[in-house]
């Protein structure tokens, strides 16, 4: 990666912001946008939101956007290792000399607005895309929908993956005020397209979107292939697809079979929809990563629904049991991550996101899984420690994102950013 001396300053700034928390509200990010002569005009937009499956569909859209010849933008949150991974164009993350100099244009104007830390990263996103000739940007929801930063922009294409509860004290404690807040994203009359359950299609049809969804306007058939993913057979009105994806678990196949829709509804080949299919990489999303002679498998499931989906897919691939190294945010359902979880762990290694404020104490989560054997560790080092004395050929890191963030450096040997992070 290029870099600059000015880069650790303006990663300094920025994460600074993160201390004022979260508002909600789309005039200061507009306002912001505004002042930045609108970066989000010189591109096509599709907004992805959802509680679960967020990043697989946009990556997976974005890289079959880049198949067509397309020239696409890719934003995702949180990162995992480097800040810059939230901004990839043409399938190569930008480098850091030039992510600074779009966040020192973006500086002055974001402190004149107030703008939190998520407006000010959604603008330098847009900025970076008008920059570098972007067509389409796939632009992943932050948290909900209707008042998230990325809604000022104008989505040509809405996507909407799963809806579950999470994020409850903001987005509300029912899938029914949750799908409302997702539904924010979609635009009457425009296209878009959904995985929600069946019970929630009203309410996303009530919007006025031509709405497309998997088990009505269109069907998924899927053959699991193992360690190599799965094949899926999605025919919709757009035609029929067949596409061979990396993604691993029944909803990695569900992912990659909403990411086709979308791509179908914004006219690619089928040819293209395969070849991108085919060519996407998500890490810390059912990752397998080799260490030291074993595999250790790591997925960020940091929600209820999450965590039955990974226990599903590990089943899937013939794990009955296994080691688990685990660490969440506070603020999460703890107890129900962990009752997903339990069943599937021959013991379970507590940790904490050491960078992260909002991580829970590992000590205080062995009573989250009753009759599962647990050691307590204080650190992502100090718990791959402890997993490398054990015999067991597959483990598996889950929970919280910035825990991945952190021990996923540690595995690959890897530098770390090194800085606290809320968002």
């Amino acid at each position: 990666m290029t870099s600059d001396s000015s880069w650790p300053l303006a990663l300094d700034w920025l994460f600074a912001q993160q201390r004022f928390g979260i508002h909600p509200g789309l005039d200061r990010v507009r306002a912001l946008l505004a002042r930045l002569d609108n970066p989000q005009a010189a591109f096509q937009t599709v907004l992805v939101g959802g509680t679960n499956g967020k990043g697989s569909v946009a990556s997976s859209l974005a890289a079959m956007l880049g198949a067509a010849g397309i020239r696409a933008g890719l934003f995702t949150s949180p990162h995992l290792t480097r800040f810059t991974e939230r901004f990839v164009v043409a399938g190569q993350e930008l480098p850091e000399a030039q992510v600074a100099a779009a966040l020192a244009r973006v500086r002055p104007a974001a402190e004149a607005e107030g703008a939190s830390f998520f407006e000010i990263v959604t603008a330098l996103g847009a900025l970076l895309f008008a920059q570098t000739g972007v067509q389409v940007a796939v632009m992943e929801v932050g948290l909900g929908g209707r008042l998230d930063a990325t809604n000022a922009l104008d989505p040509g294409l809405s996507v909407i993956t799963t809806v579950g509860l999470d994020h409850t004290a903001i987005l509300g404690d029912t899938p029914q005020a949750i799908a409302a807040e997702k539904a924010g994203i979609l635009r009457a009359g425009r296209p878009a397209v959904t995985g929600v359950d069946e019970n929630l299609l009203p309410l996303l049809r009530a919007t006025g979107a031509d709405l497309w969804a998997l088990g009505a306007e269109a069907q998924a058939s899927v053959t699991a292939h193992g360690w190599a993913g799965a094949t899926v057979t999605l025919q919709s009105p757009a035609g029929e697809v067949n596409l061979r994806t990396p993604l691993l678990g029944a909803h990695g196949a569900h992912n990659a079979a909403l990411a086709a829709l979308a791509a179908q509804r914004l006219g690619l080949s089928p040819g293209a929809i395969v070849r991108g299919a085919a060519a996407t990489h998500w890490p810390g999303r059912l990752e397998a990563v080799p260490w030291q002679g074993r595999r250790v498998l790591l997925d960020g499931a940091h929600n209820p629904d999450g965590a039955r989906a990974l226990v599903q897919a590990v089943r899937a691939l013939g794990v009955d049991r296994l080691p688990l190294v685990f660490g969440a945010a506070e603020d999460k359902d703890l107890a129900g991550v962990a009752a997903a979880l339990a069943p599937l762990a021959s013991e379970v290694i507590l940790t904490r996101a050491r960078l992260s404020p909002r991580a829970a104490d590992p000590a205080g989560l062995a009573a989250l899984f009753p009759g599962v054997p647990c050691t307590v560790t204080a650190s992502p080092a100090e718990a791959l420690a402890a997993l490398a004395a054990r015999r067991a050929d597959l483990a598996l890191v889950c929970g919280s994102l910035y825990l991945l963030g952190e021990v996923r450096p540690l595995l690959l040997g890897e530098a770390a950013e090194g800085r606290e992070r809320w968002q």
